[in-house]
């Protein structure tokens, strides 16, 4: 007489594959992920060689040419990005932020910025420049 084996499952499953997988994918994602993030077309004014220390995690809002507003990549009018930055505020008191301005942007639309974020309280408002040719 012959044995009939039972195949029963026991109901576990390993993990490892799939946290294989998820630190693949985690890898992966964390390489490409920089080089995915366009800027808005913006040529920059030249300045001096010096960088500005402390501007990696700055909140970036930028003025084209066409005197169009971004927060970060956003379109979006100076006062909604007055109140989003100013909310984000309340998050961090120590809030950066970068203002880049198109090199045939209006002075009067990157002042207006800046202008108004100094209005709102802010005092860590930096121009963004490219570093001079010398």
């Amino acid at each position: 007489m012959s044995r009939r084996r039972s195949c029963r499952s026991d109901g576990n499953m390993s993990l490892t594959p799939m946290i294989d997988v998820m630190t693949t994918l985690l890898a992966v994602f964390m390489v490409t992920t920089p080089m995915m993030t366009t800027g808005i077309d913006l040529n920059l004014p030249r300045g001096g060689n010096s960088a500005m220390t402390g501007m990696d995690h700055a909140i970036q809002i930028s003025v084209d040419k066409s005197g169009n507003y971004f927060l970060a990549q956003n379109r979006m009018p100076i006062d909604k990005i007055v109140t989003s930055v100013a909310a984000m505020r309340n998050e961090n008191p120590d809030l950066t932020i970068t203002i880049n301005g198109d090199t045939q942007a209006d002075y009067g639309a990157v002042m207006a910025v800046m202008g108004r974020l100094k209005d709102a309280g802010f005092q860590k408002i930096g121009l963004r420049t490219k570093p001079s040719k010398e």
